[in-house]
Parts: C-alpha cells; sequence; structure tokens
C-alpha cells in the first residue's frame, strides 16, 4: 500500500499509484463488495466459501475466484481448517484505503473528533 495519498497534493508515484489501483480494482466489482460485507457481518466476522455461495447466488468456483482476489490485495485474511477455508476482513487494510482517500484536511477533523 503506497504511504502517500494520491489527494494530498503532492504527485503520487508511479508505483504507489499501480500498487493503489490494484487493490481499488478489487473492490471496483459488485460481487466483491457484497463478499466484504457479508463476511464483515457474518457472526464470528468470517465466512467459508459455503456460507457465501448461497448468499451471493454464484458458483463456488466464482466465489472462490473473488475470494481470491480479495485475499491477494490484502483485504481478507484465509486460515484453511481441514477442508475449508475461512475468510475474515484485515480491518487495518480496509483502514487504510479509507485514509488515504480522505483528504487531509478531512483526515484531521475526523481525528479530533
Amino acid at each position: 500500500m503506497p504511504a502517500i495519498s494520491p489527494l494530498t497534493g503532492d504527485p503520487i508515484k508511479r508505483a504507489d499509484a499501480e500498487r493503489l489501483a490494484g487493490v481499488l480494482k478489487a473492490f471496483a466489482d459488485p460481487a466483491r463488495l457484497r463478499l466484504l460485507s457479508l463476511i464483515q457481518s457474518a457472526p464470528e466476522g468470517e465466512a467459508s466459501v459455503s456460507d457465501l455461495t448461497a448468499a451471493l447466488n454464484l458458483s463456488q468456483p466464482t466465489v472462490s475466484h473473488h475470494l481470491r482476489i480479495l485475499t491477494e490485495a490484502g483485504l481478507l485474511e484465509r486460515d484453511k481448517r481441514g477442508v475449508w477455508a475461512y475468510y475474515r476482513l484485515v480491518p487495518a487494510a480496509i483502514a487504510q484505503i479509507a485514509d488515504l482517500l480522505t483528504p487531509p484536511r478531512k483526515r484531521a477533523t475526523k481525528r479530533a473528533r
């Protein structure tokens, strides 16, 4: 994740822009946004592929594909237990993206509260 926000007024480096764009691309899909929401709202804050396929009305391979993209982007963690894999959000990664996309003045106001 880049250390500098594209909204700070300073030019963002190409490599940082490419990394941030990759993470945002993972967000930029309705099924992936729903997956993040479903996992976050699950009772234990985690879910398996089988928990998610019915809710999304998508096939298991499609859900697994989306989960892999979110995991590779650093937005989800995967925990294998026997034959099942459970996914949970990485709160620090989500917070870091929100911080990078918050203009500095708004960031200062938010922290002062």
